[in-house]
């Protein structure tokens, strides 16, 4: 039997505890706003009634829920006044040792039936608790900004919480308007600990000199359909709030090269380019709006094009492929092996151009590889070798460009941009399941609703395949040697004996 949560405080009513007593209030819970700084909850309070009145401008909301809402909000003024509080919310500054002291002070006060949760997204909430003479009423429960959009919240058990009161925090959330996703105590969580792979990868890519920041970006959004490139999303987020969470996730896993960081945003963090909010980061935003972006390339139509030998690591890419060739009249050469002048398409996994060349035993310096892994209905992305000749280079992205799609040509990379990305994503959401720090649909609904991708990690590798994914993985270590592309147990096991990636026991 769970606890009925009626009356909540939040401590510390800066942006994400204001936020989350918005919601808090907004659902009918008797509301208390302490903050250390004088005048701070009483502002706080003033701030939210102004957000109540736009909301019922806008028709959102009526009178009378604006007007209850308000009066659920209560001012204290001291800690000793949330004594009868059936939860308590802190949000202060993320100090390890100030969370435990104000954890220590509550103890004090509140009765033992009292939660008492953290809204911390990088400390331990086990270190948060080690204190206490009660930690099994210590949990995690960790908001996401603007708190009242972001329709997601991490629940997370600390070694001693007791279950009850995570089951009685999930019940809240949903009151709240919430979707709960429980998680370990493991840095990161869920969240911040599955979206490591979006940005270090695309940081590492940028390192080889693939291709240029807004290329990478472009593919990503365009191609592969994330709301923003990974560059775009650091400058929004500002490189002062994810270079440390990077460092952060790094260190507390002992140096896991999954999660390794880049000294390039180490570098414009010590530069202070953090990125929009102080006008330069990976983009220039000084002049109001976003500059340095480069153009997509559009080419030029050719009286006479090669024809076109296809290889292909999966038929249903050779056949799309093909169906594109030949509604845009280009000639295919059809023998097992191709002829002396074709143009040699690669739609390879896990490879660059010259591996994939040398493997099927054709002229690396008439192939052009072409990634299939998101199709290419929109987008198309290719990657001639490094000798590839400048006239098949330039006809293959003639030929991609027939329909007016856009069309992205890369450097030679081990596993393209959009490859690589996608696996690194993938694979690290089955390592997540694999070390049980969450269900498999918690972590698909966290990384949706928090993260805002397309689709959960393990759910977009049955969407993709799973045994495309896995190909790349095993391609790329074995051409690298770094343990950071090691394929997943999770994702192994279920490829071997052809079972969804979402299946569990």
């Amino acid at each position: 039997m769970t606890h009925p949560i009626k009356k909540i405080a939040i401590i510390g009513v800066g942006v994400m505890g204001s936020g989350i007593a918005q919601i808090a209030a907004q659902s009918g819970h008797i509301t208390y706003l302490y903050d250390a700084k004088a005048g701070a909850a009483q502002q706080a309070k003033q701030q939210l009634a102004i957000t109540f009145q736009k909301l019922l401008d806008k028709n959102k909301i009526t009178t009378e829920y604006a007007d209850a809402a308000n009066a659920n909000l209560l001012i204290a003024n001291e800690l000793h006044d949330l004594k009868d509080c059936d939860l308590i919310v802190e949000a202060i500054v993320e100090r390890l040792d100030i969370k435990q002291s104000l954890m220590s002070q509550l103890e004090a006060i509140v009765p033992e039936t009292t939660i008492l949760a953290s809204n911390t997204s990088s400390l331990s909430i086990t270190a948060i608790a080690s204190n206490c003479k009660h930690p099994e009423r210590v949990a995690g429960y960790h908001f996401f900004n603007p708190v009242p959009l972001m329709k997601v919240v991490e629940v997370i058990q600390g070694l001693k919480t007791d279950p009850k009161h995570i089951e009685t925090l999930n019940q809240l959330s949903r009151v709240l308007g919430h979707r709960p996703v429980v998680a370990k105590d493991t840095p990161g969580f869920i969240i911040n600990h599955a979206g490591r792979a979006y940005g270090t990868e695309a940081l590492k890519i940028l390192n080889e000199n693939v291709t240029d920041i807004s290329e990478i970006d472009r593919i990503l959004r365009d191609g592969v359909g994330f709301r923003m490139g990974p560059f775009e999303l650091m400058d929004l987020t500002g490189l002062d709030v994810s270079h440390p969470v990077m460092e952060s996730i790094y260190h507390q896993y002992y140096e896991e090269a999954r999660y390794r960081p880049n000294s390039l945003t180490k570098q414009m963090l010590e530069a202070k380019q953090l990125g929009r909010k102080v006008g330069q980061g990976f983009y220039d935003y000084r002049t109001g709006s976003k500059t340095g972006e480069t153009s997509a390339k559009v080419a030029e139509r050719l009286t006479l094009y090669p024809k076109v030998w296809i290889a292909a690591d999966f038929e249903d890419d050779k056949q799309l492929l093909i169906n594109y060739l030949t509604t845009h009249n280009i000639q295919l050469d059809v023998g097992a092996k191709p002829q002396a002048d074709s143009l040699c398409l690669l739609a390879c996994y896990g490879e660059d151009t010259t591996h994939a060349a040398l493997r099927l035993n054709v002229n690396p310096a008439h192939s052009v590889a072409i990634d299939m892994l998101y199709g290419i209905e929109k987008h198309r992305t290719l990657m001639p070798s490094l000798i590839t000749e400048v006239t098949y280079s330039h006809a293959a992205h003639s030929i991609f460009n027939l329909d007016g799609a856009m069309v992205s040509t890369i450097g030679e990379s081990i596993g393209f941009v959009a490859q690589r990305i996608l696996a690194m994503v993938i694979n690290l959401g089955c390592d997540i399941a694999q070390q049980a720090i969450a269900s498999v649909d918690d972590i698909n609904a966290a990384v949706r609703l928090g993260l805002g991708y397309p689709f959960g990690p393990i759910e977009w590798g049955d969407e993709i395949g799973s045994n495309k994914i896995l190909l790349i993985l095993n391609r790329i270590t074995a051409l690298t040697s770094d343990p950071r592309y090691r394929p997943s147990p999770w994702l192994q096991r279920r490829v071997a004996l052809n079972l969804p990636l979402t299946f569990t026991t």
